[in-house]
């Protein structure tokens, strides 16, 4: 039997990597994520959890929550020559502590830039990409997914099907975000059915269709959209959310299905949107 397990990420919250605060407390956060019915989380942002692995695995374990990956931010991006040894200081940080609380996965998310990349450039993402992953197997027993982001490098189906090409398998897994690939144009059931070995992990929001056309329509930033209250609760947005977990589930293995809900920046119901959402994934045939 294949289990779609469920989880959450500060992220639900309004956690983010720079701006946009004040963020709740930790304590609250995690009080929140296991009142919600939650039993897995993502790390996020480094530095918002405790970064102590004893007192994170402590706090975890009072409330009943385990880690299902880490999380790290590009560190200038994998792209620029000469780059690499601060991406990999950078990711060896968050990644000590994924592994601390047993995690198998490190979320990798690059820094927005909507610069089209050279060929010379798309060499140097796929080589230093590769000698990355190899890094955080070796060193941490780690899969390094990346997570394609709007106004980056990777945000469209042809660039995320060409860097699933042209890195190595071996070492380099992606992370599909269903309301990115959809802000992007995309079909995430599509992507799944086409790559079913790399996509091996999925955070979970919508979009607002009507929203998305007018925020493409005035060239907005994904954050800028965001702050216009872009994403929005399953199962108002898109996508559809029931045949995506349909192309992950027909793969044949668990995957982690977290849930990554970007609210607006301010206060907002965000404990009440993640049972919900919960109850809603539930539902729709995932676990926890």
């Amino acid at each position: 039997m294949v289990n779609l397990i469920l989880g959450n990420c500060p992220g639900s919250w309004g956690v983010r990597w720079a701006g946009c605060g004040p963020y709740p407390p930790w304590e609250r956060f995690l009080d929140e994520l296991a009142g919600a019915g939650y039993s897995w989380l993502e790390l996020g942002p480094y530095g918002y959890l405790p970064t102590d692995p004893a007192r994170l695995n402590d706090e975890l374990g009072r409330r009943g929550l385990r880690v299902c990956a880490g999380t790290v931010q590009g560190c200038g991006g994998l792209h620029r020559a000469g780059e690499f040894g601060d991406a990999l200081a950078h990711a060896r940080i968050a990644a000590e502590l994924a592994a601390s609380t047993g995690a198998h996965d490190l979320i990798f998310m690059p820094l927005p830039d909507e610069e089209e990349l050279t060929g010379d450039d798309w060499d140097v993402l796929v080589r230093t990409a590769n000698e990355l992953g190899k890094h955080m197997l070796g060193e941490y027993g780690l899969t390094l997914r990346f997570r394609p982001h709007p106004d980056t490098f990777l945000e469209t189906g042809a660039q995320i099907s060409r860097f699933l090409a042209e890195s190595d398998p071996a070492y380099v897994g992606l992370c599909l975000d269903t309301g990115h690939h959809a802000y992007a144009g995309g079909d995430p059931v599509a992507l799944i059915a086409d790559h079913p070995d790399r996509v091996g992990f999925l955070h979970v929001k919508q979009v607002d269709a009507t929203k998305t056309i007018l925020a493409h329509r005035e060239r907005l930033p994904y954050a800028q959209a965001v702050a216009r209250g872009i994403c929005c609760p399953p199962p108002g947005g898109l996508p559809d959310l029931p045949p995506v977990l349909d192309a992950l589930r027909a793969r044949g293995r668990d995957a982690f299905v977290v849930v990554a809900h970007e609210p607006p920046p301010g206060p907002g119901k965000h404990a009440e949107i993640a049972a919900r959402t919960r109850d809603y994934l539930r539902d729709c045939g995932a676990k926890g």
